[in-house]
């Protein structure tokens, strides 16, 4: 959906990012700024800053940062579309429909109505468990481990034996047939007509990463079978595009999320406080499901049994995490079966130790297929290192297939000339194997720190971001086209046009950037720390950077200038000598802050 600049730039003028953020972090005033614990990263002491007069947030810790918008992007992983929604929701601001058309609001009606069914359902099974009729389940669980303060956090419920009693209770809400088919909660058949397909089992809700119940997956209580039985893809649910726990866990600090099995091995490991935990529900991992992991991460830690199944599917699964741009490591809980056991009996601090021990991904693929040679025998080893090739050629990107070339050499005692030279024929040969493409992933924060020319850039820009006046009057002395990074250039045109304007909105210059990496390097530019010391001290400083950014401009055109373009080329030597002539002045009236 197209959204007008006029009506963003409404819901933006409307939206208080200091309210807003204040919803999601403790903020405390200090003088013109707010500062709290960043909650994109782990902190002691607060480094996460937002300032009332800019309307813009950023962290000097981890470089995150950007306007209302981009925050509700980044902390709810929100399209820039449903950021907009969002907030103008918040703040009162009508935003057009999409499409009008009757058709689109019967779907969008259907839809809603669904939505409501299934919540209805999340609160009866509830309801159920907390009743007389639900003591068995409630003594199940508690001897699970699970507190009744977990339990309500996970909204489990039960189903009692009576099949018919979920429908019952829907027809009496004044829902019809026709629609309750549709949820995917219910069975048919011409002798008993409509029947519960959940009966005589506790039921966990799935939520979509809204927090919307979406369907449910139900444990029999005592020796029936399935096991366990989920809700069928209905209009508002795909259970290959969902995963369970991960509108709780996309709210974690931590770098990695762990994918689990099932339901319960992320309730439990939630509870122990790895909130972090996920699960797919009841079938292998889908590509689609690794791509929307790395809309919340970009680590995962497989926990798997470690038994043929689990192993089967770690083999499938951790190719499909690679391919979407994750990084993959695999823990091993034995002898413990699973999270939940190994924390009753070892405790949460050992698990912790055990996660942080989690095999890479690719080695621990390389190191399963071992089992299938003999490495004992010259033969099985040759075998073995031909396959190990073909796995490495998997990998695209050449250092860090080197890298794996060197560790599996060390590892099984080979020269790794040897293998490289295989890769070379493989690759000759054309060979069969999938190269899986990654995707790029945005920059560490690392690579995104400024070198020494960037930062004087930003710093400039912070300063002159404070006054559409100081713009003004730098004009002359500095203009957009002096800042040699690109960047660093976009956002001195877009204040340069605001100045001449009237007023400056550093928040709307970072929404004018459409990739969240820029939007954060963006915001940095305007959280340069500006020496305030002493105004003399401020001035000569500034000044100081003023002439460096205009010196490397000037030097840049030179070097750029052809071969008897001799008008440029005094046109150059003109501005050098103003340089030097300022330089020899003194700070002029602009950088004085009494003055400005």
């Amino acid at each position: 959906m197209y959204y007008s600049d006029e009506l963003i730039e409404e819901v933006r003028n409307r939206t208080d990012i200091v309210t807003l953020i204040s919803g999601y972090v403790k903020l405390d005033r200090k003088g013109s700024t707010y500062f709290g614990l960043c909650p994109f990263h782990k902190e002691k002491t607060p480094s996460f800053s937002v300032s009332p007069d800019k309307q813009i947030f950023y962290c000097f810790g981890c470089g995150a940062g950007g306007s209302a918008f981009s925050f509700m992007m980044q902390y709810e992983n929100f399209t820039f579309q449903e950021a907009v929604q969002n907030l103008a929701e918040r703040s009162g601001v009508r935003l057009p429909e999409a499409d009008n058309s009757r058709e689109a609001r019967e779907r969008a009606d259907r839809r809603e109505t669904l939505l409501q069914i299934q919540k209805k359902a999340a609160e009866f099974y509830v309801n159920k468990l907390l009743s007389p009729a639900g003591e068995k389940a409630r003594s199940y669980l508690h001897k699970r481990g699970l507190s009744d303060r977990t339990m309500r956090r996970f909204g489990l419920g039960y189903a009692d034996h009576y099949n018919q009693a979920l429908y019952t209770f829907l027809k009496k809400e004044g829902y019809s047939d026709e629609l309750l088919r549709e949820s995917g909660l219910f069975g048919y058949d011409e002798k008993r007509g409509f029947y519960d397909k959940f009966w005589n089992r506790i039921l966990f809700p799935i939520l979509d990463v809204n927090s919307r119940v979406i369907a449910f997956g139900g444990r029999v209580m005592g020796d029936g079978l399935p096991k366990y039985l989920n809700s069928p893809e209905t209009a508002v649910f795909d259970k290959g595009r969902n995963l369970y726990g991960l509108h709780a866990a996309r709210r974690s600090r931590e770098r990695y999320m762990i994918l689990c099995e099932g339901y319960m091995d992320v309730i439990a490991m939630h509870q122990a406080g790895f909130t972090n935990a996920i699960a797919s529900l009841g079938t292998a991992l889908t590509e689609a499901q690794c791509f929307l992991l790395s809309r919340y991460t970009k680590e995962i830690i497989v926990l798997y049994d470690m038994d043929e199944a689990g192993i089967r599917a770690a083999r499938r699964g951790i190719p499909l995490l690679r391919n979407a741009g994750l990084t993959c490591r695999v823990a091993d809980l034995l002898p413990h079966k699973d999270p939940d056991e190994f924390i009753r009996e070892e405790g949460s601090e050992a698990f912790s130790q055990r996660l942080e021990k989690a095999e890479n991904g690719f080695l621990f693929l390389v190191r399963v297929e071992e089992r299938d040679y003999d490495l004992a025998d010259p033969g099985g080893k040759s075998a073995f290192l031909h396959r190990v090739a073909e796995m490495l050629l998997t990998i695209p990107d050449e250092i860090e297939r080197n890298s794996y070339t060197e560790t599996c050499a060390s590892r099984y005692r080979v020269d790794p000339d040897l293998i490289r030279k295989q890769l070379g024929r493989l690759s000759l040969k054309g060979t069969e194997q999938r190269v899986i493409s990654v995707p790029r992933t945005l920059r560490s924060r690392d690579e995104q720190k400024p070198r020494n020319r960037e930062k004087a850039q930003r710093l400039m820009l912070t300063w002159l971001s404070g006054s559409a006046e100081r713009i003004r009057r730098i004009s002359g002395i500095l203009e957009p086209e002096d800042f040699v990074n690109p960047l660093c250039r976009e956002v001195a045109e877009l204040l340069w046009k605001q100045a001449s304007e009237g007023e400056l909105h550093p928040a709307a210059i970072i929404d004018h950037f459409t990739e969240e990496k820029d939007q954060t390097l963006a915001a940095s530019m305007f959280h340069e720390e500006v020496p305030s010391e002493n105004t003399d001290e401020q001035a000569k400083a500034l000044f100081d950077v003023c002439c460096r950014i205009k010196r490397e401009s000037l030097d840049l055109q030179s070097a750029s200038v052809g071969q008897g373009d001799m008008k440029t080329m005094l046109t150059i030597m003109e501005e050098r000598k103003k340089l030097e002539q300022m330089q020899r002045n003194g700070p002029p009236d602009v950088f004085f802050e009494n003055k400005a």
